[in-house]
């Protein structure tokens, strides 16, 4: 009897475990600068700092935008966190107005 030869290595298989490895990491980081991003404008709006939270939101609003046109978070996700920073940010702006 011959012997039983070695099952082949699926190397398709092998390419797109690489793959999702390396989309798995791009979209860890890029979660994790969303979150930190968000948390910078609500400490800015904590702490009523009209200059900063402004920036802060206009950074933070360009990074969700980048972020769901690359398809790491879903459109409505982005546009529902936008719509939150930009509230608390306009009270930080009225109570420094008023």
């Amino acid at each position: 009897m011959a012997a039983k030869a070695a099952p082949k290595k699926n190397l398709s298989a092998i390419k797109r475990a690489r793959q999702a490895d390396k989309r798995n990491e791009r979209n860890r980081m890029a979660r994790t600068k969303i979150k930190n991003v968000m948390k910078e404008v609500e400490s800015a709006a904590r702490e009523n700092n009209k200059e900063a939270s402004g920036t802060a939101l206009l950074r933070a609003m360009k990074i969700l935008s980048g972020a769901r046109s690359k398809g790491i978070i879903h459109k409505n996700n982005a546009a529902r966190k936008i719509s939150n920073l930009t509230k608390k940010v306009n009270a930080v702006v009225k109570a420094g107005a008023a």
